[in-house]
């Protein structure tokens, strides 16, 4: 791909739209709760992160035992990979193709159904109660959908640049699938977890790596500093061209030299594209940090899987962590957080509660990182695992208590007008 179509794709994704440049809709008199994708799904990916990670720590403590449609690993894996993130994913593409195209926001009975449908596929991967074929159907049906809503609107407003997030949303909707077909079958989940791990890297490279410049500049401009970060550069389209051949290597040679240090190279090109932002800068707006810490988690996560591969430093499995467990933890939060804020009125600023989750979901990366592996039981194992558990929940269900009532209830915006 060349500099320039990475250029624009990088531009294509760029950011939860600026909240006061959002398009004019006719007005909406249903529930609040329905009036945006963030809204539903911001509050039952919160909630169900927080539940699913504490049933996966009680299980492999043998605390409890449940019988799921696939063995506690899987399920975890699964449900992590495939259940809450799509929830953030659809929470973030519904609220942001209106603004992308200009066209009516998903809302009221269709955006309820949706729901429904991402929460069946919860309810029956725990409890195929319908068998386990009619359960992956259902699970897999969402994200299909959800791939089908993009490039509706993608192709009726004619927005093209929009395309690498069909891309990806359609890759990741068949990754699930391949999970399934594979999980079904009693063959091994290594592809389709290592294809859905690439696709939330390449979202995290190009949607994280337009966020953080993008909200810095702005920070910095509003407070009148001098030499604000580009957001866009031959340095950024190199550094997504370089996770981009990483990521495909590792999908197609887990285990090859190669693969380890195309890795490597991208996480170092990573390192030096954040610190071209300056996000040091921001450190008294946590709501700003908090996204260079996400992409931080990135480059991080590509240098030690590198590493790994390579044979040196973490295991591959607390590498992948890094990516899971930290990007994927503090990014999904700097989102949430500041679209939830945008978009129902509320100033973009993280009060301490909001600093209080960034700080757990963090330190509950930084435990599961350096936790023994889960292969490994003994008492520090539980320990570190029932820790990092405890923050990375924790992170979520003060997401669902302080900002689902703002979730729940219509905007301020909309208070003061009626």
């Amino acid at each position: 791909m060349a500099s320039n179509e990475i250029q624009m794709a990088g531009q294509s994704v760029a950011t939860v739209q600026q909240e006061d440049d959002e398009p004019t809709f006719p007005p909406y008199e249903g529930p609040a709760f329905l009036s945006y994708g963030f809204r539903p799904f911001f509050l039952g990916a919160a909630l169900f992160a927080a539940l699913s990670v504490l049933i996966w720590v009680a299980l492999f403590a043998g605390k409890t035992q449940a019988v799921f449609l696939y063995s506690p690993r899987e399920w975890h894996v699964h449900e992590m990979l495939f259940g809450y993130l799509p929830a953030l994913i659809a929470g973030f593409l519904l609220t942001a193709m209106p603004n992308w195209t200009d066209r009516m926001p998903l809302r009221g009975a269709p955006l309820l159904t949706l729901f429904l449908l991402w929460l069946a596929g919860r309810l029956l991967v725990a409890v195929p109660l319908t068998g386990a074929s009619a359960a992956a159907v259902v699970d897999g049906a969402f994200l299909a959908i959800l791939a089908t809503y993009v490039w509706r609107e993608i192709i009726a407003a004619r927005s093209w640049d929009r395309a690498p997030i069909g891309v990806l949303v359609s890759f990741f909707a068949g990754a699930n699938i391949l999970f399934h077909l594979a999980a079904l079958r009693g063959m091994p989940t290594d592809l389709p977890e290592r294809l859905a791990l690439s696709v939330m890297t390449m979202l995290l490279t190009i949607i994280g790596g337009r966020l953080a410049p993008t909200f810095t500049r702005e920070y910095l401009a509003d407070r009148n500093v001098s030499r604000l970060p580009e957001v866009f550069s031959q340095t950024d389209g190199g550094a997504i061209i370089l996770v981009l051949v990483s990521v495909i290597s590792w999908i197609i040679g887990p285990e090859s030299m190669w693969t380890g240090t195309a890795l490597f190279v991208a996480g170092v090109a990573s390192v030096v594209r954040l610190f071209r932002w300056g996000g040091w800068r921001t450190w008294k707006e946590p709501l700003v940090l908090i996204l260079h810490i996400g992409y931080g988690w990135v480059a991080l996560f590509l240098i030690a899987l590198g590493a790994s591969i390579l044979g040196v430093g973490f295991s591959p499995e607390n590498a992948v962590h890094l990516l899971t467990t930290g990007a994927m933890g503090a990014m999904t939060l700097a989102v949430m957080t500041r679209a939830s804020l945008g978009h129902t009125g509320r100033p973009r600023h993280a009060d301490g509660f909001t600093v209080s989750m960034y700080v757990l979901i963090n330190v509950g990366a930084l435990l599961r990182i350096f936790a023994p592996n889960v292969d490994i039981s003994t008492a520090l194992t539980y320990t570190l695992l029932g820790l990092s558990a405890l923050c990375w929940s924790g992170a979520y269900l003060l997401f669902a208590c302080v900002y689902g009532p703002y979730l729940i209830r219509p905007s301020l915006d909309e208070v003061a007008k009626a």
